[in-house]
């Protein structure tokens, strides 16, 4: 077993998103991405078959998809979505965003 307190090592960093890798394993992929306000996941995708969730842990922004199409997106929101699906986050408010990718990029 692991565990990982996100909200103690997950930082925020000033120049873009903060990332951490929560784990990483052949079954699964998990990411903690922090934003302040304005700082964003641009939009892309992966050319490989698999899902992706993105779910909010915190704060407030916009899911972002192809032909910039956005989704809102607040605390406890989740997204799922083929992994070949273009995606992306921006962040209105600080964020904690936690992306999980099976099978793993």
């Amino acid at each position: 077993m692991k565990k990982v307190s996100l909200f103690e090592e997950g930082k925020f960093g000033d120049k873009g998103m903060a990332k951490l890798l929560v784990h990483d394993s052949p079954y699964f992929k998990i990411i903690n991405f922090n934003f302040k306000p304005g700082q964003e996941l641009p939009v892309h995708a992966h050319d490989i078959e698999g899902q992706l969730s993105l779910t909010v842990l915190e704060g407030e922004g916009e899911f972002l998809g192809k032909d910039n199409a956005s989704i809102p997106g607040k605390t406890g929101d989740i997204l799922v979505c083929d992994i070949a699906e273009p995606h992306g986050f921006r962040a209105k408010t600080k964020v904690r965003l936690l992306v999980v990718i099976a099978p793993p990029i």
